[in-house]
């Protein structure tokens, strides 16, 4: 009966830092994604020659952070 209730416990514990590490990770991402992937897309549009696909890109960018900071 004791061994069950451990393994009950352990499941419970490892489940929750298995939760905790997918947050964690969304969150670095999500981070990732804003600060280094993102511009440096839009500047190797620049670069080569995309304007007309990266300028469109960054003014909905700029609109939907407008938006979101001031919700």
């Amino acid at each position: 009966m004791l061994s069950l209730l451990f393994a009950i416990c352990m499941i419970w514990f490892i489940g929750k830092f298995f939760i905790f590490g997918v947050k964690a990770s969304w969150g670095i991402l999500k981070l990732l994604c804003t600060v280094v992937f993102f511009p440096v897309i839009l500047i190797g549009m620049v670069v080569g020659g995309l304007i007309y696909i990266a300028l469109p890109l960054l003014i909905i960018g700029g609109i939907i952070a407008l938006i979101s900071s001031n919700s």
